[in-house]
């Protein structure tokens, strides 16, 4: 009986021929050689096409063929017939642009306005003046008073308009953290995040102020938690989980009871910690049914707890934190938005603390979705490990020596307060906007 079936195909494709909605399993040279985090990925915006072509001379891509079954053949569970070989048979294949993607199309490209060290002074106000409104939101709830939701969203939209000019400032504050006051830094650190994510993500600017007003409102629920179980430095008993894992009710019925139109904010409170398995809480949604902006604050509150320091852990580094993003995409996380996600931070996002191969050491000021390995690092250290005399920027991208005449590249991403740096220090004493610049636009 004759009819068709499907069948996965590989294909070798130039470079100059690559497309969006390509599906890119592999490169003619290792990943890690590469500015690619992700291994295997779909292509989903040109600025990708390019990278590739910069990188590689040919990929490999992953396709779909119909194929039509010839009378008494069988197909295996591969989808091929049985006894056939890839190699001695002709595909058509079909376009993998139909790939359907769960991320909405782009609708903005932005670009950045202004540079890191004109924005970061603006930044450091804003920062602390969303901080300071997260304690309050937080301090205030606890002993039951009203949230001030005007107050919010006047913070939230004045730190996203630093994200709209650049948001490479306000991503290296988010960097810097402090344990004791965990529960509040984080709440401004997912807004933040999530406002940065959605700037990548193409998204118009009120929807961009509503993700991060959600960001900053996820975690309200807590302020129903005893201390006692929130701040506890040792595992939860199953008695004290479930006593946590109602925070996602309790920040549903403190939103709801301020009786303002925050119906987005509502669903991600109660839905950020839902599951794309269907495995998650309160009440185990299944993929299609959790709102999309929950699932973008789930990646992102995820990304700042593992890179925070907690009463029960230390902060691990940004690598390490995507890297269990990537491994859980899929179960935990959207596919689609854990790839963009990563690509969005970077293997060395703003603030980053960073060591060279030469010995050198420094603080990541601004990174670039296309040249992840060489983002703009402020060097701090020498080889000895003792202060640079005069601090400077060094643009990777433009392949800097040092005195021996060897390339800089970075070796790893060090804890903050490793040799003595401490994040904080510098922003505080504003070394990182009146270090020379060169190549910022620093008056």
């Amino acid at each position: 009986m004759r009819g068709t079936y499907v069948e996965l195909i590989e294909t070798q494709v130039d470079v100059a021929d690559l497309e969006i909605g390509m599906h890119v399993i592999r490169l003619d040279r290792p990943w890690e050689e590469t500015d690619f985090l992700v291994q295997g990925f779909i292509i989903n915006e040109m600025s990708e096409v390019h990278a590739l072509r910069r990188q590689c001379d040919f990929v490999v891509i992953q396709g779909v063929a119909e194929k039509q079954r010839q009378p008494g053949e069988k197909v295996s569970s591969s989808g091929r017939p049985r006894g056939s070989s890839r190699h001695n048979q002709k595909y058509a294949q079909a376009p993998i642009s139909s790939v359907v993607s769960t991320i909405p199309r782009r609708r903005v490209s932005y670009i950045n306005q202004v540079s890191v060290g004109r924005e970061i002074q603006t930044a450091v106000m804003r920062f602390e003046e969303a901080q300071d409104t997260a304690r309050s939101i937080m301090n205030g709830l606890r002993v039951s008073r009203t949230l001030d939701i005007n107050n919010a969203r006047a913070v939230v939209n004045s730190c996203v308009e630093s994200v709209l000019r650049n948001e490479n400032a306000l991503m290296l504050l988010t960097k810097i953290k402090n344990q004791d006051e965990y529960t509040a830094e984080h709440c401004i650190n997912v807004s933040i995040l999530a406002a940065a994510f959605g700037k990548s993500l193409g998204m118009i600017k009120g929807e961009i102020q509503n993700l991060a007003l959600c960001g900053l409102l996820h975690d309200v629920g807590k302020t129903r938690i005893p201390n006692e179980i929130l701040n506890k430095p040792g595992r939860l008993t199953d008695d004290e989980f479930d006593i946590m894992r109602n925070h996602a009710v309790h920040g549903r019925t403190i939103l709801i009871s301020t009786g303002a139109p925050l119906k987005t904010a509502i669903d991600v409170a109660f839905s950020h910690h839902e599951r794309i398995d269907g495995m998650g809480y309160p009440r185990r949604l299944p993929a299609e049914k959790i709102p999309y902006f929950a699932k973008i604050i789930s990646l992102v509150d995820t990304y700042d707890a593992i890179t925070s320091k907690r009463a029960y852990q230390k902060a691990s580094a940004s690598m390490q934190a995507l890297e269990i993003i990537h491994k859980n995409r899929g179960t935990q996380f959207d596919s689609e938005l854990a790839d963009a996600f990563i690509r969005m931070v970077g293997i060395y996002p703003p603030g980053s603390i960073v060591e060279m191969q030469n010995g050198y050491v420094g603080i990541v000021v601004e990174s670039f979705e296309n040249h992840r390995l060489k983002p703009k690092v402020l060097m701090v250290r020498d080889t000895n490990k003792s202060p640079t005399p005069a601090s400077s920027i060094l643009d990777l991208r433009e392949a800097p020596e040092d005195e021996n005449g060897k390339i800089y590249h970075i070796s790893k991403e060090v804890p903050d307060g490793t040799y003595g740096i401490i994040l904080k220090d510098y922003v505080k004493d504003g070394l990182i906007v009146t270090a020379h610049l060169p190549g910022l636009d620093i008056e």
